[in-house]
């Protein structure tokens, strides 16, 4: 019977021709893998940076909302301007205003005690006390210090204030009141800080972020280093990746991004 096969020669040709085609599907997985690696880490650099970007915009915004007398001691600290550049450290900001929750006003007894109902809020987090929560603010109009709680029953709070009540509020459940908190901002070894000053220390915003800078405007738009002339805060961070591209031409490997915003300080001059 006469049989028909392949030759050595032709089989090595097949394999050399199979060998180009796979490493050539190869090297386009490895460079789509590459791409996609890429942008993944640039979505998350830029993710991770807009996410404490807009919560510390939420709160800085709200920058002296509630604060009308001073000094304010929180942390062991005195305040005596709601926005504290510099503080603690040197490039870090710290701002207080009426963002630590809120209770509502149930009762007035002149000359100097409220009651709320509650002294902690959804999350069983104290919203009140005699150290570093003693600081209030009703209706964002008059800020005081508690010197004394007093708990009556399960919705009425008896707090007694350093000063006496100016304005009349209502006992409606209309009335709100705040409590007012000292936040810094600042970077330890590439991560973003968030310190509340309560006794737990910093907490982490955001990690791979090399830098960020603040700079204070007054009403017209100058640059000002006065804390009760700023109105305008301009915050710029910069982010990078968390891996190193190898690919990367120039510099060290890492992408980086710069976010700038400006930031009104709706409650000061107010």
């Amino acid at each position: 019977m006469n049989k028909k096969g392949i030759t050595l020669i032709e089989l090595l040709v097949a394999l050399v021709i199979g060998s180009i085609v796979m490493a050539g599907i190869y090297r386009t997985f490895i460079s789509q893998q590459h791409i996609y690696t890429v942008q993944e880490q640039v979505a998350e650099m830029q993710q991770n940076s807009r996410l404490a970007i807009n919560q510390m915009m939420r709160e800085i915004r709200m920058v002296g909302f509630g604060v009308k007398s001073f000094p304010i001691t929180i942390g062991g600290q005195n305040y005596n301007n709601v926005v504290n550049p510099d503080t603690p450290l040197a490039g870090s900001i710290t701002i207080v205003a009426g963002v630590g929750g809120t209770a509502i006003l149930n009762g007035l007894t002149p000359p100097n005690q409220i009651s709320v109902d509650r002294l902690t809020d959804a999350q069983g987090n104290i919203l009140f006390d005699l150290v570093d929560r003693s600081f209030i603010s009703i209706d964002g109009l008059e800020s005081f210090q508690i010197i004394n709680i007093i708990e009556i029953d399960a919705t009425h709070k008896l707090l007694t204030l350093n000063n006496n009540i100016n304005n009349s509020y209502k006992t409606d459940g209309s009335t709100v009141v705040y409590a007012i908190r000292a936040i810094s901002y600042g970077i330890t070894a590439s991560v973003l800080n968030r310190n509340d000053n309560l006794g737990g220390g910093p907490q982490p915003l955001a990690e791979n972020i090399e830098s960020f800078d603040f700079q204070y405007f007054d009403a017209n738009g100058l640059q000002t280093a006065n804390p009760p002339d700023i109105r305008t805060i301009r915050m710029t961070i910069t982010a990078r990746t968390d891996r190193q591209d190898p690919e990367l031409k120039g510099g060290d490997g890492f992408r980086r991004r710069e976010i700038t915003t400006n930031i009104q300080l709706r409650n000061m001059g107010t």
